[in-house]
């Protein structure tokens, strides 16, 4: 899915949402555990819920890695299931060089057809050349993260001069433009969106820490949106696990249409 489609369905649904797919074995509703794959029924009664409230679908790939060879079947059947209209994010945080990217990159790629997949900066250019080697296909950048250990290092003053996600977004610009590079920006510090935006006033952030992990999504808006609105707001265990008995997929709709009406009032 390129910029332009994108856009163009952020505007038309009023709404940059993300649902997270982070489906968790222990968290399945128990009626779901009778079907022949758990994980991918689970996830099917989730994105009917969801389809016309959400924008793209990101599933965390540890919950599939862990169940083995049915938890990659499971996610196959997802990204299927999901279809083109969605954008697809491979929550993977993937970071090697060489053959090992090119391969990784294929495998998200080619293989289970993502729009997208998250890449850890850490090994420099040659890790994460080989992903936007991919015509229409996104890199997800790491670069300000929601969880607390961000702080260690992703904040503090580098070289005297800039914090490292700083450093970290001003050279990924050099290789990648807003029509194929994102960044992970938490909403957990919605004090450095307006410098996020005066470092990349064009490019889309993707935001996670929205609920659960205590982000607010009007103080992000305040200074995370551009002209192409520019966001995408992931909610995943604030959606998904909304509840857990037979009705859980309407207690996962009422959540995100919660978070879609707040983001439509952004959205001109």
């Amino acid at each position: 899915m390129n910029r332009a489609a994108l856009i163009a369905q952020i505007r038309r649904k009023k709404s940059f949402l993300c649902v997270g797919l982070d489906t968790e074995w222990s968290k399945i509703p128990a009626h779901l555990l009778e079907t022949e794959d758990p994980i991918f029924e689970f996830n099917k009664a989730i994105i009917d819920a969801t389809r016309d409230l959400c924008v793209a679908y990101k599933p965390n790939l540890a919950f599939y890695e862990a169940r083995g060879p049915q938890g990659w079947l499971s996610l196959q059947k997802t990204i299927n299931y999901i279809g083109e209209e969605h954008f697809t994010i491979a929550d993977a945080k993937r970071g090697d060089i060489g053959n090992t990217s090119r391969l990784y990159a294929q495998t998200f790629f080619e293989t289970y057809t993502f729009n997208s997949v998250t890449v850890a900066p850490y090994m420099g250019a040659d890790s994460v050349q080989p992903f936007l080697d991919f015509p229409n296909k996104w890199v997800i950048l790491l670069a300000l993260t929601s969880n607390e250990g961000s702080s260690d290092f992703q904040i503090g003053l580098q070289d005297g001069a800039l914090p490292l996600y700083e450093k970290v977004m001003r050279k990924a610009m050099t290789w990648g433009t807003p029509e194929n590079l994102m960044f992970v920006i938490g909403a957990t510090h919605p004090d450095k969106f307006a410098d996020i935006r005066r470092i990349a006033p064009d490019h889309f952030l993707l935001v996670p820490g929205v609920g659960t992990q205590g982000g607010d999504l009007d103080a992000l808006c305040q200074y995370g949106l551009n002209q192409d609105i520019g966001l995408l707001v992931n909610a995943s265990r604030g959606i998904i696990y909304a509840g857990s008995g037979l009705d859980f997929a309407d207690k996962a709709r009422a959540a995100a249409q919660e978070i879609q009406s707040q983001m439509a009032k952004f959205i001109k």
